[in-house]
């Protein structure tokens, strides 16, 4: 079981509950709770798109009773209101623009409080300007996330059908996880369409229909 953040009525829910763990994430998420020992009070998540990055950043905020921060808003954020001993996540670091706020940033947190970064790349791939930047990043401890597992997908997808009151058989949760994107925002996607389909068709969830939905998307 892994994470997932469930976005099943227009808001993200990134409860621990909501957390699923398998192999893909385990890692990822004991370095998370393990944030008091982080090296120099920071540490970087490296993981795919969907896998869980910004549920973890949030987990670990409500833990450390700190605040996240999306990269591409860091610009706009008012880092002056930010006492030195804060927990801080920035969410998507490597598509931070203002590279001298999150210089700042990085400065201001890890004096006495503490540094979580996500990002699908490590930070040799940002593409970075700013020599000390770059060389605060690089030395930052990192621990990576894989791309869901088959039992990951399979646990996230009974789970978002349950949250929507319809009962699917097994098999279709084992035929979906054959054929779809392997991705958590994907399964909440194709949940959400199978649901929309079934409603507007007056029929059940089947694998038939999940058939037609899967072909009728770009890249099934």
């Amino acid at each position: 079981m892994t994470q997932l953040a469930f976005d099943l009525a227009g808001k993200a829910a990134f409860a621990r509950e909501d957390f699923f763990v398998s192999p893909a994430n385990a890692q990822a998420l004991a370095a998370v709770d393990a944030w008091h020992t982080w090296p120099s009070g920071k540490m970087l998540i490296v993981g795919p798109t969907g896998a869980g990055k910004t549920h973890l950043a949030h987990l670990w905020a409500h833990a450390a009773g700190g605040i996240v921060i999306a990269g591409d808003d860091l610009a706009q954020a008012d880092l002056t209101r930010l006492p030195q001993a804060v927990a801080v996540a920035v969410d998507d670091a490597d598509l931070v623009m203002a590279e001298e706020a999150l210089f700042h940033l990085h400065n201001l947190v890890t004096q006495a409080g503490a540094l979580l970064l996500t990002a699908t790349t490590p930070p040799r791939d940002w593409g970075l300007r700013l020599p000390d930047l770059f060389s605060r990043m690089q030395a930052t401890a990192i621990t990576r996330l894989q791309a869901p597992d088959d039992a990951l997908l399979a646990a996230v997808l009974v789970k978002l059908f349950t949250d929507r009151q319809i009962a699917v058989q097994p098999t279709l949760i084992a035929y979906l996880v054959m054929r779809m994107d392997r991705s958590l925002g994907a399964a909440q996607t194709l949940v959400a369409t199978l649901d929309a389909h079934a409603l507007a068709a007056g029929r059940p969830i089947t694998r038939a229909l999940a058939a037609d939905v899967l072909d009728s998307q770009p890249d099934a």
